[in-house]
């Protein structure tokens, strides 16, 4: 069994920092001291990693994945193989990615279909979430099935009426099969049905380009479904998870809920953080770049995502990495924004910007970690096996460089998409060093990965519950 000792780093996680050395024996690590102590000084081992002046974190956990996607006529342009292998270069050693549920077929073959997709091309570890795209008697039975075997959330939408939609007595039905059985329901909350209703009457008008994309989806109809899945986990008694929240009013729903006791969560994405409508308005057809959905919203929403992660209103930064080449997949809208895929790249990304955050003095270095790697590891039934580094976690370990600076751009990032949506930016800070599970997956600009070392991780139900 390899041991491996990481020297000197200042260790940071959700709870504490300290200069310490870590100790791994084989795919865990066994023991940390304080850098320079007698304890640390007495480990010998196969590899020494000298961790001074960087940072030593746990591997980010993206909760919120989705390679191969097939939507809108096409598919997210990344395999396991290539999205698992940006995650890496990123920083992130854990994705949950979602399974999908086709109407009329059983969850189990959606599930065995992502299986299939994902066993023996993974860089780094991987869970699945299940969409539930048909709720009736047979696939409330199998979600009790999931559950057991590690499958524990549940994804429903209230947006995209006649492909995942759901109304909301199929909802109710799902949360109370949740409540029973131990399942976290997670909720894409858009008003679909009156978004549809808008997309129709803009195209009607001629407005066809991509910022309309943003104007339909209002604000408006994403606090209003937040609400509304909030009141239907009331009363099924259900945990909710809201994803992608995107707008203050929506942040305001779910603060409102929690302050009432209720076990409702919210979980943001870097480009609500870092981008905007003003992208999404770029000349010519560059906006399609940016569409997704729930979709950017004004700069000045910014701000209120930013407080609700300081306050604990939001607890978990994901990605919704869904990439479409601008070439071939974005421009199938064209002419059309509502025929443009919905999605942006960012798995490889999100740990940077989250430490940029911290550089900005929007959080700390504990809350970047608690938020990207604790939070979402925990939320998941994943910790402290991920998202922490501590005797008896998986010795998924990032070294990071705080000092280091980069420009991101598609010339340089690793994700199978033809453009960035953070083209341009620069930013402080950098991935050193990666160890998936123990073994070195990059380092030092080199990458040492390969598929099929990342493992299905099946999970616990959500801990933040008691059960």
């Amino acid at each position: 069994m390899t041991r491996t000792v990481i020297r000197g780093g200042l260790v940071v996680t959700a709870a504490e920092e300290m200069h310490a050395d870590v100790l791994i024996e084989g795919e865990r690590v066994v023991a940390l001291a304080a850098f320079g102590t007698s304890a640390a000084e007495g480990w010998t081992a196969d590899r020494e990693i000298d961790a001074r002046g960087l940072y030593v974190i746990p591997g980010g956990v993206d909760a919120h994945t989705h390679m191969e996607l097939p939507f809108g006529g096409t598919s997210a342009s990344d395999t396991f193989e290539t999205g698992t292998r940006a995650a890496a270069w990123g920083g992130t050693t854990t994705i949950v990615d979602f399974a999908v549920q086709s109407v009329g077929a059983a969850l189990r073959e959606g599930l065995d279909a992502w299986h299939e997709k994902a066993q023996g091309n993974c860089a780094v570890d991987y869970g699945f979430h299940m969409i539930l795209a048909d709720v009736n008697e047979s696939s409330l039975k199998e979600m009790d099935l999931l559950v057991a075997e590690g499958v524990t959330s549940f994804k429903l939408f209230m947006a995209y009426p006649g492909v995942f939609y759901s109304d909301d007595g199929r909802i109710l039905r799902a949360m109370q099969r949740g409540a029973d059985n131990g399942g976290l329901i997670m909720m894409h909350a858009e008003n679909g049905i009156a978004i549809d209703v808008l997309v129709e009457q803009a195209l009607a008008e001629g407005k066809t380009d991509p910022r309309y994309h943003g104007e339909v989806r209002r604000e408006l109809l994403e606090a209003e479904a937040t609400h509304r899945a909030i009141k239907l986990a009331q009363v099924a008694g259900s945990p909710l998870y809201v994803v992608h929240v995107s707008a203050a009013s929506a942040v305001a729903e779910l603060a409102a809920a929690r302050d009432q006791g209720l076990p409702v969560f919210g979980e943001t994405c870097p480009q609500y953080l870092f981008l905007s409508t003003d992208n999404l308005a770029e000349p010519g057809f560059e906006g399609a770049k940016y569409v997704c959905s729930t979709p950017l919203r004004p700069k000045e929403h910014q701000a209120a995502l930013w407080r609700g992660l300081r306050t604990n209103d939001l607890q978990v930064v994901s990605t919704d990495h869904c990439p479409f080449c601008f070439v071939g997949q974005k421009d199938l809208g064209r002419g059309d924004f509502s025929k443009i895929p919905n999605g942006l790249p960012g798995v490889e990304n999100r740990m940077d910007l989250l430490h940029q955050a911290v550089v900005d003095g929007h959080i700390t270095r504990r809350r970047w970690i608690e938020i990207a790697c604790a939070t979402p590891a925990r939320m998941f039934g994943l910790y402290p096996r991920k998202g922490t580094i501590a005797p008896g976690s998986d010795a998924d370990i990032v070294l990071y460089d705080p000092t280091a600076t980069q420009t991101i751009s598609a010339d340089t990032h690793h994700m199978n998409v033809d453009y960035s949506a953070y083209e341009g930016k620069e930013i402080t800070g950098k991935v050193r060093t990666v160890l998936s599970r123990g073994t070195v997956v990059v380092d030092g600009g080199t990458y040492h990965g390969r598929p099929g070392h990342g493992r299905f991780q099946p999970r616990a139900t959500c801990q933040y519950l008691d059960r």
